[in-house]
């Protein structure tokens, strides 16, 4: 525990004794151990921020897929360029691409218009194909977000592919 320690002068005067006075010195070494405790619990006490991941649904190898009949026109294809744009085209038809950016009025348009397009044509959201190619300016933040745009639009059907040779060059020649 802490103590006070004194030390007792005695100051003698002609007429009589005077009070003692007594410096005092509080020793702090308990108060230090009892600091370094109180850190040692914290740091054992608490938790550390966990990782977090999204979690991917791949199909079996095993069992054989059901396969689905995929056409141009249920097919739309992302290709993400650098930090704000995407580029896109439907179908098969590479030439006519085009560019967008992240969030509800770029990418979340573009996938709810041709998911609104697939659904009219087919009577089922769930056929649309969402083909998502990540390119070498990209970032793990455009993935991230893009893969999120799925989950909000309720896309179960979408794969991560290359960009080939011929998307790259469009994707140059767009900027």
């Amino acid at each position: 525990m802490a103590e006070i320690q004194s030390q007792q002068l005695q100051q003698k005067n002609g007429v009589g004794q005077r009070c003692k006075k007594s410096p005092t010195r509080i020793d702090l070494t308990p108060m230090v151990d009892l600091g370094f405790l109180l850190i040692t619990f914290f740091v054992f006490t608490t938790s550390l921020s966990q990782a977090r991941a999204m979690g991917l649904v791949l199909p079996d190898e095993l069992t054989p897929s059901k396969n689905m009949p995929i056409t141009a026109s249920k097919v739309l294809t992302l290709i993400l360029a650098d930090e704000n744009t995407v580029g896109y085209y439907y179908g098969d038809d590479v030439s006519h691409i085009q560019f967008t950016s992240y969030g509800a009025a770029g990418l979340r348009k573009v996938i709810l218009d041709k998911q609104a397009a697939v659904t009219k044509l087919y009577k089922d959201p769930q056929q649309m194909m969402v083909l998502i190619k990540p390119s070498d300016k990209s970032t793990y933040k455009n993935l991230v977000e893009t893969m999120d745009e799925m989950l909000i639009s309720n896309l179960k059907s979408y794969m991560l592919l290359d960009v080939t040779p011929v998307e790259q060059k469009l994707i140059k020649m767009g900027k």
